[in-house]
């Protein structure tokens, strides 16, 4: 897909194609196709970045309360999304032993109690032993701090969806 296909899309084929790219977040997607048409893909992805700058805290706080937790009930249940179950796998988080599946849960549960919003990291460029040391070693960031991080992870996934996107070809509907 070229950004002359992404720049012909209507309102509707952007969002069924970019709507997750942000977990759970259609309207990023819907914000960034009023900016159309774009010179490129990267301004594409800049528009969606310079979208979530601009939020207030609690509105990038809002965003990062929609990303799941690893290896949680939404994996156990089969309710994560397609494209989360697809990291989540690629990271090992769907073969953890009982033992690391505890751990986890237990890290998920400190984080969420310490910051409100589960631990985002992206999963595509990690393993479950990464995951575990990130997760310990960022629990002790103070609140600012791992607000700016959490957004920093939830861009390079963006990124990377945008990515698995592009490489699938023709979009749904144009």
């Amino acid at each position: 897909m070229d950004i002359q296909t992404v720049n012909d899309m209507n309102y509707e084929a952007f969002l069924d194609n970019f709507g997750n790219i942000i977990e759970k977040c259609p309207l990023v997607a819907a914000a960034v196709w009023s900016k159309l048409p774009f010179s490129s893909l990267h301004e594409m992805e800049e528009c969606v970045y310079e979208f979530i700058d601009s939020l207030p805290p609690s509105g990038k706080e809002g965003i990062l309360r929609c990303h799941p937790d690893l290896a949680g009930r939404e994996l156990a249940s089969g309710s994560l999304t397609m494209e989360s179950q697809k990291e989540q796998r690629q990271a090992g988080l769907t073969s953890l032993s009982t033992e690391e599946r505890e751990q986890l849960g237990l890290l998920n549960f400190q984080y969420k109690t310490k910051f409100a919003f589960p631990f985002v990291i992206c999963a595509k460029m990690s393993d479950k032993d990464k995951i575990l040391q990130e997760i310990s070693r960022r629990l002790r960031n103070d609140p600012s701090q791992e607000l700016l991080k959490g957004i920093e992870e939830v861009k390079k996934i963006c990124h990377l969806r945008v990515q698995d996107i592009l490489s699938k070809g023709l979009p749904t509907k144009l």
